[in-house]
Formats: C-alpha cells, sequence, structure tokens
C-alpha cells in the first residue's frame, strides 16, 4: 500500500479524507498539525504527503520546506480553502506536485495521487557516466552539477529536466514535448511548476556565458550550447 502522511488540522474533514483514502490502497497517516507531521515524517516513509495550506504550529509552507531539507524527493501537494494566487504561487515555488483548493472531489484527489506517485516511482534518473555540459559536469547518479570547485546538488526532478535538454540541445522543444516527458502531463499546474525549473536551471547554469535557455513565446524552449 503507498503511504501518505496527511497534515490536516481539520478533525472530521481528515476523518473523512482518510476513510476515503484507505478505501483507494492508501496507507494513511494523520498529523493534527505541522508539528506532528514533522514528527511522523521523520520516522516513517512515505510514498507522496498532503499539507493543509493553514494549520497550527507549523503551517503547511513551513512544513515543506523542513521536509523538503530531509528528503526532497518525496512528493507532495498543498490541500487549502483559500485560492489566492500568491499561494498558488509560493507552492510552486517550494515544489509542489499540485495545489489543490478546498471544496473538491474525493474521486479527482485520489486520480491525482496515483498519478503523481506514479510518475515519481518511474522518475529514476539512467545510470551514466558524467556529462560534460559547457564549463560544468553533471553526475547523474549522484545529482550534482560541478562547476570547478562549486558543486550544485539537484533534485531528480532538476535531474532528469536537465538531462532531457542536454540530449535535445539547440532544438525548439514545445513546452508539450518537454512536460510530457519530465512531468507526465501537459497540465496547467505541471506547466506552471515547469516555469519554476527553468528559471532554477538558469540560476544553476548562469556562470558559463555559452549556456542559455531561451524561451520562444506560445511554443516552447531552446537549451542552446555553444561550442
Amino acid at each position: 500500500m503507498k503511504k501518505v502522511l496527511l497534515a490536516e488540522d481539520d478533525f472530521d474533514f481528515a476523518m473523512i479524507l482518510k476513510q476515503y483514502l484507505d478505501l483507494h490502497n492508501f496507507q494513511v497517516f494523520w498529523a493534527k498539525d505541522g508539528e506532528e507531521a514533522l514528527s511522523l515524517f521523520q520516522n516513517e516513509d512515505f510514498s507522496i504527503c498532503i499539507f493543509d495550506v493553514m494549520m497550527p504550529k507549523i503551517d503547511g509552507f513551513t512544513l515543506a520546506e523542513k521536509i523538503i531539507k530531509i528528503n526532497p524527493e518525496v512528493p507532495f501537494v498543498f490541500l487549502t480553502a483559500r485560492k489566492l494566487k500568491d499561494d498558488k504561487i509560493k507552492g510552486l515555488k517550494l515544489g509542489a506536485d499540485d495545489y489543490i483548493a478546498k471544496p473538491f472531489e474525493a474521486d479527482e484527489l485520489v486520480l491525482r495521487l496515483n498519478n503523481i506517485v506514479r510518475r515519481s516511482e518511474k522518475a529514476t534518473l539512467p545510470v551514466s557516466e558524467e556529462i560534460q555540459i559547457g564549463n560544468y559536469i553533471f553526475n547523474p547518479q549522484r545529482l550534482e552539477l560541478k562547476n570547478g570547485n562549486t558543486i550544485q546538488r539537484v533534485t531528480e526532478k532538476e535531474g532528469s529536466l536537465i538531462l532531457f535538454l542536454y540530449k535535445n540541445k539547440n532544438q525548439l522543444l514545445k513546452r508539450e514535448e518537454i512536460l510530457k516527458a519530465v512531468w507526465g502531463n501537459d497540465d496547467f499546474f505541471s506547466g506552471r511548476s515547469m516555469d519554476v525549473f527553468i528559471s532554477r536551471l538558469r540560476k544553476y547554469f548562469s556562470d558559463d556565458s555559452k549556456i542559455s535557455i531561451e524561451s520562444i513565446r506560445n511554443i516552447g524552449l531552446e537549451f542552446k550550447l555553444k561550442q
């Protein structure tokens, strides 16, 4: 069964959601606040996490930041009764796999969770030797991007995106191609998430003028690598 960490301070809502997820082959560990959720995460291995944004002791965003430091590869989604654009942007910047506004259909949540877990399980990087990218050396196994004595650790998804862009360097790539290859779908949320990841990669490669990631409006991207 897929283990789920559910951090939700509304007891009635949490119990209904827990019972529904239990019926769909999820083993749910419920935490009534962010502090309890962090403690559970430190003692269990989870397939995915569900965080309410507004919680006592530790809010959902802060909880996500702490959990990313422990294990950056565990996927997580936010639940919230608020529909503020700033909240969604903040969630995306943290690397959330989805952002779901209450109320929502339970069937839809189950589908989303299954899709995210399935993508996460498939997102293993291929075994490969180090790759020279301009002045950088990328090690897919260790998830390290080296530039001289500087080492940047990247997440698995960042690594997958680097590999895909490098393999298709100096080619115009449609957004849908990148999203389906790395995110598994091309929905709106994945598109916004990709924009955040592209911004990160631009910073990672910013010390080499021969490398650029250029956006072509309404079409896609081009990972340019000059010889």
